[in-house]
């Protein structure tokens, strides 16, 4: 079996508490520059900075909302998948890694079949788009001494890559 190397990017869809989060910024800028405004009307000689606050803000704001901007890569090297989070398609941050054979199972999302095989009080976290498509995928695996549920969209070429390390009685594909 020769050596295997799959990649994929998935880009996170933005929910409901990452919109509240935008609206909760912008109206945190607004009030910074209503303040700087009343400041400023009052005190003169706060006046001559005030110009550099609203850039600042203004620039300030920008930086933030585009922490918003996030894709997950699943890097599949022979047995060991890499899950990095990328944020302003700029800085990254490994997140997952591991080997697939140790993955105790692997199963569509809506299996309603093997959702007991995961353990109710592991951890879960979400490497997904974030919408449940017909190729969302949870494994269970111990990670870093804690037991981990990953939630990840794989497409069906990382997927088989992935089945070639998984025995059957721990892949269950969804037909």
């Amino acid at each position: 079996m020769g050596d295997v190397f799959k990649e994929q990017i998935v880009k996170r869809a933005p929910n409901t508490s990452d919109t509240l989060k935008k609206v909760g910024l912008v109206a945190a800028a607004v009030v910074l520059f209503l303040v700087i405004t009343v400041i400023v009307s009052n005190i003169t000689a706060i006046g001559t900075f005030a110009p550099f606050l609203y850039v600042a803000i203004i620039f300030g704001l920008y930086y933030v909302m585009s922490f918003f901007n996030v894709e997950y890569e699943y890097i599949l090297t022979n047995d060991e998948l890499d899950i990095d989070i990328i944020y302003k398609r700029s800085r990254r941050k490994r997140v997952f890694s591991g080997s697939v054979k140790s993955f105790e199972v692997m199963a569509h999302v809506d299996d309603k079949v093997h959702a007991g095989d995961f353990n109710p009080s592991a951890l879960t976290k979400d490497y997904s788009s974030g919408v449940t498509t017909g190729s969302t995928y949870a494994f269970l695996a111990a990670y870093q001494g804690k037991k981990l549920k990953v939630i990840i969209e794989p497409n069906d070429v990382l997927l088989a890559a992935m089945a070639k390390y998984l025995t059957p009685r721990k892949l269950f594909k969804r037909i």
